[in-house]
Parts: structure tokens; C-alpha cells; sequence
């Protein structure tokens, strides 16, 4: 049963203060590296982004391999990962879906995150368990036992996903949209460097993290 990964990289990148998806980390654009893993296990990748940087994307995944094709997103990020989704073949059977300001997450959790849907779960998120202490705005303590916090890639089997996605609606993440129109979702370990680049400083931490496991690698 095939797998495909819509690699959903069509933000404005704001708060970063540039385009985050092509920033160098270590040796490689930011999103050539959410691709490199994503193609790992996937029988193709679908990448969005916005027009104007098509095709300097495209440019730059050229040599990453796996890649399908590069097609324009849409006003919003439910908008985008539908455009993602028209690309994939209507005989896959599992689409994941993965920001691609998520450079650090690991073929394992892609793989991970594929068996629990191919195991006969509707979505499949990874998650860590959240550490800090939490309020809301207004200050009122939030108990964090049992809360986790969301990543990417997340699964989904893929005629449930084109389901929720049918009615053109719109959520944070797909497996809202999934669990809006009846489904159920799995969590399953996620990874704690899977961070996401938002801000110049997570770039920092990112190349501190993939120095960390190089070196952890050439001491194994």
C-alpha cells in the first residue's frame, strides 16, 4: 500500500524575518532536509509552497530526490496541504502530512507514524509530553499531566484525509479537520528535536541539535 508525504512549506515566514524553508542548516536548506526524510519512506513527495518561490524551490530540491512535484499552496495552511493533496496519486492508501520548517524529524518517526495507519488508525499525530508549566491568558494554571505537544508528520489513511478535506474547511493541523468529521486520532512518540523553525533562534538550536547527533554518532 503506498505512501505518499504532502511537505506543506508555503508560509510567509514573518516572524523569522525571511524565507526559513531555504535557510542554510548545516550544509542544507531547512526544507531539502524535511524532504530527504520524508522521501525515505515515501513512495513520493508533494511539496507546497507559494508561487513566486516555486521555482527557486524547486531549484533547490532538485538534488534532494523523491520529489514528485512542487505545486503552489493556498491562502491558508488547510488551503495548501489540499493543493498538496490534488497532486497525490488517488491510489495511495496512506498520506502523511509534514511542515517543512520540521527539519530535524527522523525517517523512524515517518515510519512510525506510517505503520499506526497502516495498523487501522484514521490519523496518527506524534507528541511529547509538555514539560513546562502552563496557564492561560487570563492566568489560570492548566494541568499539563497528560497534555502533549502536537508535530509533524502527521498520518492519515488517505480517503478519510480527502474526506475531511472535502468541505473546504479550515483547522490548525489535519488531524483536527479529521477528528471534526468523525474520525479518531492515535498519538504515538513523537521525537523531542523534532523542533519547528519559526524564529531565528530555533535555526540555532536546530544546528546545535544536528552537531549533538553527529557527534553522538561518531562516538557510537
Amino acid at each position: 500500500m503506498s505512501t505518499w508525504t504532502v511537505v506543506v512549506a508555503a508560509g510567509s515566514g514573518t516572524r523569522f524575518g525571511g524565507d526559513k524553508q531555504l535557510a542554510d542548516l548545516s550544509g542544507m536548506a531547512v526544507l531539502a532536509r524535511s524532504v530527504v526524510s520524508a522521501a525515505a519512506v515515501s513512495d513520493g513527495v508533494v511539496v507546497v509552497v507559494s508561487a513566486e518561490r516555486r521555482t527557486e524551490v524547486s531549484r533547490v530540491l532538485s538534488a534532494a530526490g523523491g520529489v514528485e512535484a512542487v505545486v503552489d499552496g493556498g491562502a491558508t495552511r488547510s488551503a495548501s496541504v489540499r493543493c498538496g493533496l490534488a497532486a497525490v496519486p488517488d491510489d495511495a492508501r496512506v498520506v502523511l502530512v509534514h511542515d517543512g520548517a520540521r527539519p530535524l524529524a527522523t525517517p523512524g518517526l515517518f515510519r512510525r507514524v506510517a505503520d499506526a495507519v497502516l495498523a487501522g488508525a484514521d490519523a496518527v499525530v506524534p507528541g511529547v509530553p509538555v514539560t513546562d508549566s502552563l496557564r492561560t491568558a487570563e492566568g489560570r494554571v492548566v494541568a499539563r499531566d497528560g497534555v502533549t505537544a502536537v508535530q509533524t508528520p502527521q498520518g492519515f489513511s488517505a480517503d478519510i484525509l480527502r474526506a475531511a478535506h472535502a468541505g473546504g474547511g479550515e483547522a490548525s493541523d489535519d488531524a483536527t479537520l479529521v477528528e471534526a468529521s468523525g474520525g479518531t486520532v492515535v498519538v504515538v512518540e513523537g521525537e523531542p528535536a523534532n523542533l519547528k523553525i519559526t524564529r531565528p533562534a530555533d535555526l540555532d538550536l536546530a544546528r546545535l541539535e544536528l552537531e549533538r547527533i553527529v557527534a553522538g554518532s561518531s562516538h557510537a
